[in-house]
């Protein structure tokens, strides 16, 4: 059967992790905030509260998902990029992505990126891919040891071969 995007865009919304507007990441209520994992929702918490005192402001453009919408994702993305493989330099599938897992989160504006590219390393809070910016993990070991190096694009990131479980 041909991908019908008005067969998903109906039923995926914010209960699936969508955020149509950017949301503070002290939002309880949004799904693709409170669902994230703990650990990486209390890290970003701190560093949101310090960025704060230096008149950084943390947005969430992107965090938990839901595999159906993840997979409505990664079609939106084969379609825009004209292949799967292209496509998976910029969208992980539902079995792969941290997104789905609640181990990742979106961030902006470029003000907060900037912020956390200077300081996130000692909340845990890192870069995974020199292709998005926005793209943060947590890496407890990024405290004592820095943050680890950028791969590429998740094309480069070996946990995007293996299906992921949290």
């Amino acid at each position: 059967m041909p991908y019908s995007e008005a067969a998903f865009r109906p039923a995926l919304g914010t209960a699936h992790g969508a955020v149509p507007a950017p949301v503070t990441v002290f939002d309880d209520e949004t799904p693709a905030v409170a669902n994230l994992d703990p650990a990486l929702l209390d890290a970003l918490r701190r560093a949101a509260a310090d960025a704060a005192g230096d008149g950084v402001g943390f947005l969430v453009n992107g965090g938990w998902r839901s595999p159906e919408y993840q997979e409505y994702l990664l079609r939106e993305a084969i379609s825009k990029y004209g292949s799967e493989e292209e496509a998976a330099r910029w969208v992980a599938t539902p079995a792969t992505s941290a997104h789905v897992s609640g181990d990742a989160v979106d961030i902006g504006p470029p003000a907060a990126r900037a912020w956390l590219s200077e300081h996130g390393a000692g909340y845990g809070l890192c870069q995974i891919y020199r292709n998005e910016p926005w793209h943060y993990e947590l890496r407890p070991e990024a405290v004592e040891y820095g943050r680890p190096s950028l791969y590429a694009d998740p094309t480069h990131d070996p946990r995007m071969r293996a299906p992921r479980s949290h």
